[in-house]
This record gives structure tokens, sequence and C-alpha cells, in this order.
């Protein structure tokens, strides 16, 4: 087949793929799309059963990792988890609440799990629209972008590019932390500046309901086995496996969800979405633009290749959204070294904030807005964007490339 009709068949299967992932129509339409998509690689030749076998291997855990947090997350709502949170962020200190509820939301469960259940609990706490209203509001999302450099299992952007850094889960914790504190550092400051001088708050309606215990012992326990397991070659999805049919044989058993809803509650479509994405990508980077982006990656592991590597990540991650950017260009950088690694997963991370596109999350808590009757305007998102993402994506950079040092990397 002439390599021009591939290279249109690739280049149109991953755009229709983004066109999807931004409309986020129904389930069986996103499941349809994927596949479509893939089976339109297949056809032109741009994948092959080896391609498809190595991309398999590759997203699996990744996949299996994001069902199951979506799973816990569910269960830990169904428990009761987030409105206890919420009785607790109400107040005259809200914003500081509800910045420390998203970051240990976003670390512990995943950016989705900030999106698509603390933002409409925060959102039921901000009934206007004031400066103060939106800077929570957009706390949700800075951070579900932010806060997730942390742990490895924090964001499906991490999880993929863990193999590619040589970092153990422990390793990649201790490289990353002071970058992540800065970068929460320069969030904070430029979301304390759009909520303005602080405001009176309502008083709580009612006495906060006790936060439930088991399902909170059940989530410390799997945090403890991602950094056990890690060094023994088990991979997380497996603790986090785990975790939700802990929580969900006891949830089913007190009759609090049955297996139909344990199942809606893992978004299956989407994760084969996401696989199906992965391998048009795979196909995408084989075809031409692996070869294309190969020349831009800056070589070495100075400060200012490490730099580079940061605004490649962010630029492409608002092109072509965050997954795909990872996919791609994790491998490339990879032969750079673990700090160039996570010099990248800083750009994508935190520069994935920069427009709507740049991420899933941020479709996703675009779509939690609308369907709440709250969509936040463009121009604010966007302005907040602008002035917040390149001082903390400079500024993880630097504290990154200072650590690494210290550490003899």
């Amino acid at each position: 087949m002439p390599l021009a009709v591939v290279d249109v068949v690739v280049t149109g299967a991953l755009a229709g793929l983004l066109a999807v992932a931004y409309v986020h129509p129904r389930a069986r339409v996103e499941l349809l799309a994927g596949l479509a998509a893939v089976a339109a690689c297949v056809a032109v030749g741009a994948l092959d059963w080896s391609a498809t076998t190595a991309e398999w291997h590759r997203l699996w855990p990744v996949v299996l990792l994001l069902v199951a947090l979506l799973v816990v997350s569910d269960l830990l709502r169904r428990d009761g988890v987030f409105e206890a949170v919420g009785r607790r962020l109400h107040g005259p200190r809200m914003f500081g609440a509800v910045f420390a509820a998203a970051t240990l939301t976003t670390v512990v469960l995943g950016l989705d799990a900030t999106v698509v259940l603390l933002t409409p609990v925060v959102l039921s706490l901000t009934a206007s629209r004031t400066r103060a209203d939106l800077a929570n509001e957009l706390v949700t999302i800075r951070l579900a972008n932010s806060a997730s450099l942390l742990l490895p299992v924090s964001n499906l952007t991490n999880l993929l590019a863990l193999p590619d850094s040589g970092l153990s889960f422990s390793g990649w914790v201790v490289l990353v932390t002071p970058a992540w504190v800065v970068v929460l550092l320069v969030e904070y400051a430029a979301l304390r500046l759009v909520r303005g001088p602080r405001v009176a708050a309502d008083p709580p309606v009612s006495e906060p309901a006790p936060l439930p215990r088991t399902p909170l012992v059940v989530v410390a326990l799997m945090l403890v086995g991602f950094a056990v397991a890690s060094p023994l070659g088990v991979e997380p999805a497996w603790v986090a496996s785990a975790a939700a049919v802990v929580l969900g044989l006891r949830a089913w058993r007190s009759r609090q969800v049955t297996i139909a809803g344990i199942v809606h509650a893992a978004h299956l479509p989407f994760a084969v979405f996401v696989l199906c994405l992965g391998l048009v990508v795979a196909a995408v980077t084989h075809v031409w633009l692996g070869e294309a982006l190969a020349p831009l990656v800056p070589s070495g592991d100075g400060v200012l290749a490490l730099l580079g590597v940061a605004a490649l990540g962010a630029l492409l991650a608002n092109l072509v959204n965050n997954l795909p950017a990872t996919l791609v260009l994790a491998p490339l950088v990879a032969p750079a070294g673990a700090t160039a690694v996570v010099a990248l997963l800083i750009g994508i991370n935190v520069g994935s904030g920069l427009t709507w596109t740049g991420s899933l999350a941020n479709l996703l808590w675009r779509r939690t807005l609308v369907a709440h009757g709250r969509p936040v305007p463009s121009r604010a998102f966007h302005l907040v964007a602008a002035a917040t993402t390149a001082p903390a994506v400079v500024g993880g950079v630097l504290v990154l490339a200072l650590t690494a040092h210290a550490l003899g990397r």
C-alpha cells in the first residue's frame, strides 16, 4: 500500500480518537471508535501482530490499574468518604482545605478521582461564581494534573514512563518529591491570587460525618502495598485490584452495591478506548511521528537539556493530549536517563494544564462542570493556565536538576 495512504489513515485514526476524547460521547460510541481506529491501522499494515503484542504487554498493567482505581474510588464514594470530606471543606479556610483534599485525592486515588468525584463535592459548596469560588473549582483541575507527579500510580502517564525511567517505586518518589513540592507551591501562590482577599464563609450546616475507617485502612494498605510490591516485581495494578476486590466484596455483602454496579464503576469501555489509543499511537509513531520527533529531543541531562525535554513534552501534550505524548516521547528520552524521563513527565503532566485538550483530565473536568450547569469560561481557564504553567514547569525542572545532582545521578 502507498506510504502516503498509510500516513493519512493512521494520522486520521489518531485525530479521530482525540476528537472522541474531546467530545466524550456515550461509552459504546467511545468503544466502537477505538476499535474502528485500530482496525483501520491494521488494515493498512501499520500494525502487525508483533507490534500489537508488544504494545499490549506495555499497556495492560496501566489499564488494569486505571480500572482498579476507578472501582476503589467509586466504592469510597458509596461509603460516604467524599461526602464526609465535603463537610470538612466548608468554612473560612475552605481554599486551603480544598487544596489539601485535591492533593491527597490525586496522589492516592489518581487524577480521575479528583476530577470525577471530588469536583462535584466542591461545586456543591460554591453556589455562586465569585473569585473565591472560581479559585476553589480551578484547584481541582490544576492539582489533578500537577499533584499527580508524586507517585507512579497517580497518573497513567507516570506508569507508562516508569519502565523507561529505570526507577523503582521508591526511587521515583525520592527523585520527584522536591520538584513536586515546588510545583505545588507555585500552584498555591497563583490560585491564591485568583481567589483574592479572604471572605467570610458560612459555618457548616451540621457536624461533619465521621470518616469511614475500614475503606481508609484498605486504601492505606494499598499505598503500602505499592511501595512493598514494586521491588519484588509485582505490578501496582495487582495491588490496586486486591484493594478493589476487598472493598467490592465488603460493599456487596452489605448490599451497598451490586455486581453490575461494580462493573459499571470500572468503566470498561473507556479502558478499551485507552488501549486502542495506545495501539494507534504506536502505529503513528512507527509510521512517521517517532522519526519526526527524534531529532527534536535534546541530548544529555544538563539543566538546559532537561528544560528542553520538559518544553517538548508540554508542547506535544497540548497538541495531541498527554497520553499519546508520553507513549511517543518516553522511549525517545529514555537513553538520556531517569532524570530526563522525570523532566519529560513534569512537562507532560504540569504542562498539560495549559489547554483544554492537554489532558484527558481537563476534558473530564470540563464535562463534569457542564453536567452540573457550572461551566468555567475558557478565558478564565486559559488565563490562569498561562500564568501558572510555565513557572511551575521551570521551577520543577530546576529543582529536579538540583535533586539529581545531590543524589549523584
